[in-house]
Parts: C-alpha cells; structure tokens; sequence
C-alpha cells in the first residue's frame, strides 16, 4: 500500500497538469480600412492598443480613399467649417504621408506592420510608389532579420511573415490587386506554409490579409470577385485547411469590408471545412451594411469603429475580442486638434446604406 501512494501522487499530479487550462501570455492588435475618417478614429485607436499592452499593432489596408478626398482631410461642406482648400494634387501628395503623421505617429515606438489595400492601387497610386513610401515598415529590423533567417533575398515586398516566441508565424498576404495573390507570391505561400507544416516549433499560424478568402460571409467584397481571386484564394484556404487538420491552430483574418463579423467562413461554400475567421474594416472607413442572411451566433455589426485584441494562450491558441472605439473615445483624442462637428460627423455619418449584392463566389450562409 505505500509503495502505491507516491504512483497515485504522481498520477493525480499528472491529471492536474493536463486539466490545467490554457494562461494568457501576450496580446496584439488588429484592424483594417482606416480611409474616410482614420485621421480621427486610429488616434483613439492608437491610445486604446497602447493601454492594452499589445506588442504590436497590425494594419491590413486601405490608408487613403484616393479615388476621391478623404472627409478627415477634406470635411463636408455642410459643416461649414474653415479648412485649407485641397486640389486633386495638394491631396495626392499628401495623402499617404498625412496617414503617417496623423494615423501611425500616435502608435510612438510601438511596432506596427502594414498590409496593403486595394485602395493602395488606384491611379495614380502604384505599387512601387507604395513600396517607396513604406519602406521602413516593410523593411523594419524584425523583418528584415526574419528574411535573413530564411535566406529570402527577395529584399522588401507587400507580402512577408515573422515569427514571434518561436511558436507563431505571422503571414501577412497581398491580394489587394485584382483581387488575387499574383503567381510570385503563390509559390512564397506554398513554400511558407509547406515549411510551417514541417516545423515542430510553429503551433500557430495567422494569416491576414485585406479582402477576405473566397467563399466567406463577406464573400460579395472579397477574392470572389475574380476569377483569378477564386482560383488562388481557393487553393490557400486548402493549404490553411491541410495545416490545421495536421494539428496547427490556424486563424484567418482580413478586413475590405466595413464592418466586424467572426465566424465569416461558417458558409456553405466550406461547409465542414471551416476556418476561424475574422472581418475587421473598422478603423474609420465609411461603414457597410451586413450582407444578408448572417448565420445565427456570429458576432456581426456595423456602423462601430474599433480593433481586434488578440490574446495569445499559452497553448498556442488566440482569443479574440472585438474593442469598440466610442464617442467619446473619439472626442478624448482629438479634443484640441479637431473640430468637435467633424468627429461627431465621423461617428454618426459616415455610413453608406446600400445593400451588398449577392455573393459571386456561390456561398450559401
């Protein structure tokens, strides 16, 4: 009998342990579509993820609107207020170096990566215009000493990944021209996640992305709208796939639509195939409506502004919790530098009341 005590110690210990539940262990912190009124709304971001505690902060498109003036640099004129005149290149010249100053400064020293948006593509925007703009962000120190750990002499480009703790690698994508990843960047994500597969390191994977993978609930403003979009976008949502039935916790994150919604690849198109998912284009773009038809238990809505904090557990999974950026969030950081009439206007008006139209990528939600 007391030669049996230390083996029932040992195996009640033993129970414990496994019985323990995953500990939080560090955060960071994720939101897209910052154009329209992203001067006003990423100030109050910024505070929020500093108070947070996130190492860093990852944005995953769509700076400027381009295609037209920006209200937080040009306001409405209903509102009568005394702004400087902008012309069509006054705002062209200033726009991406204006998201710096006024959308990325108040983040101070923490790090902050970048994903590009198709926004980022509309003439006379171009793609080496972009990477001329932001080559110290696609070329910080964490990443250009990630591609010298995997001998990628690719030098800077709009899709790259780095690993945090050892554990977890973050992929950051580009489809934000003609919705699709161009060839180039498809044989650096078969390559990526190949070797993600085989590392007994990496536990996790999140991918982020602008416009979100085919056949999600968002599908009408996303990879479904070309065909090209479909084909490439299909075969990484089956590379994710293959990776978490090989154990890796896999998460999917984009934003391109304006609104926040989990669950977005709970569709018919995957049916049992489903990934964990996230929209987020709440940064301070004009705000969607939902698209019809959202599946029962989703966390959908519209007409907010805020971020994703991620929690990282220490078993590798993440836990995600949608942060609401409020009036008066809005009003605390911009009190003194704007007029309260425009942030107002940013919280109650900048909405567009259309309908999204059906999906093109044959979803059924």
């Amino acid at each position: 009998m007391t030669q049996r005590l230390p083996l029932l110690f040992l195996a009640s210990v033993i129970l414990a342990c496994a019985q323990t539940p995953p500990a939080p262990v560090w955060k960071f912190v994720v939101s897209g579509d910052s154009r329209n009124c992203g001067d006003i709304v990423m100030p109050a971001v910024a505070s929020a993820v500093l108070k947070s505690g996130a190492s860093f902060y990852w944005h995953l498109g769509d700076f400027r609107a381009i295609y037209d003036f920006d209200e937080d640099m040009a306001p409405p004129a209903s509102l009568q207020l005394d702004t400087p005149h902008l012309t069509i290149i006054s705002y062209l010249t200033k726009a991406w170096p204006d998201f710096i100053e006024h959308q990325l400064r108040p983040f101070g020293q923490l790090e902050v990566f970048l994903g590009i948006g198709n926004h980022e593509n509309i003439f006379p925007q171009t793609h080496e215009m972009y990477l001329k703009q932001f080559a110290s962000y696609l070329n910080s120190s964490r990443l250009r000493t990630q591609r010298e750990q995997d001998r990628d002499t690719g030098g800077p480009r709009t899709y790259y990944h780095w690993v945090m703790n050892h554990s977890i690698d973050f992929i950051n994508l580009d489809n934000a021209t003609k919705n699709t990843f161009d060839p180039a960047q498809m044989q650096w994500i078969r390559a990526r996640l190949a070797a993600d597969r085989k590392s007994d390191s990496i536990t996790t994977i999140v991918a982020g992305m602008h416009e979100a993978l085919p056949g999600s609930q968002g599908a009408s403003h996303s990879m479904c709208e070309s065909p090209e979009g479909i084909a490439s976008g299909r075969e990484v949502y089956q590379l994710l796939w293959q990776l978490q039935q090989a154990g890796k916790r896999v998460y999917v994150l984009a934003s391109h639509s304006h609104f926040v919604m989990d669950g977005v690849y709970r569709s018919g198109y995957w049916k049992d195939q489903e990934l964990p998912g996230w929209i987020v284009g709440t940064a301070g773009a004009v705000r969607y409506r939902l698209p019809p038809r959202i599946s029962v238990g989703t966390i959908a809505r519209t007409d907010v502004y805020g971020f994703l904090l991620a929690t990282v557990m220490s078993d590798g999974s993440i836990q995600f919790y949608f942060k609401e950026i409020s009036l008066d969030d809005l009003r605390a950081a911009n009190a003194g530098k704007t007029p309260d009439s425009l942030v107002r206007w940013c919280y109650n008006e900048n909405k567009d009341q259309k309908i999204p139209p059906a999906n093109s990528c044959g979803a059924e939600h």
